[in-house]
């Protein structure tokens, strides 16, 4: 895929901003009177004069749109609350989320061991700095090469953040349940092997990627 023409609104995110902007310079601006631009001395046609006097339509006048903002907004929020109270209420939802969650409980305790965290903490570690180096450079280098793949950004950003927050959790569930956290030899040893590991694959995603830039490029 060869990069394309950038340009100020050239995205959709973009050209969103952009009408909302306009929308708000549009509505959310006081109505200004007339009278302010016409001369003292010139009177006012019976057009115009008409046209002053008619009064806005119900519910559009711009001092009334924050507050009618506001009211839907409170009203989206009352109908969430009420519908989760619904569903934790509901015994049906309460045997369907223990479903889900027991044989989680219960594979926890079969395999927990500080040797499971240890694995756990370096692959999460792996898995950080493997994607946050092809986000940071990887792109960087593709993009020498006149060529940019958007779903590759997008997924590369999800595994990130799931290598962080999965990080975060590994490192309180071994402070609660293991004694890794206490061990300086162990976290540092993780540690060090999944960034060894993580550069590794970045290396190798990095290289991927520059092989679909060049075939792309040669295609055209």
């Amino acid at each position: 895929m060869q990069i394309p023409q950038f340009g100020i609104c050239a995205s959709p995110i973009h050209r969103f901003l952009a009408v909302s902007l306009l929308a708000i310079l549009a509505f959310g601006q006081p109505t200004i009177s007339w009278s302010q631009e016409t001369p003292a001395a010139a009177e006012p046609t019976p057009a115009s004069t008409a046209d002053n006097l008619t009064p806005p339509a119900a519910g559009t006048t711009p001092a009334e749109q924050p507050a009618k903002n506001g009211s839907l907004i409170k009203q989206g929020e009352a109908k969430i609350d009420e519908l989760s109270r619904t569903v934790d209420a509901s015994p049906e939802a309460q045997k369907l989320s223990a479903g889900i969650l027991n044989p989680i409980y219960q594979l926890a305790e079969v395999i927990a061991h500080p040797l499971l965290y240890w694995v756990a903490f370096m692959l999460m570690t792996t898995g950080v700095v493997s994607f946050a180096l092809q986000l940071v450079i990887g792109k960087l280098v593709v993009l020498t090469r006149m060529h940019i793949n958007f779903t590759e950004i997008l997924g590369d950003a999800l595994g990130l953040v799931i290598s962080l927050i999965g990080l975060v959790f590994t490192t309180q569930a071994a402070a609660e349940n293991s004694t890794f956290a206490q061990s300086a030899a162990s976290v540092l040893s993780a540690t060090v092997l999944g960034v060894v590991l993580g550069f590794i694959f970045y290396l190798w995603g990095q290289r991927q990627e520059l092989n679909a830039a060049r075939s792309a490029k040669a295609g055209h």
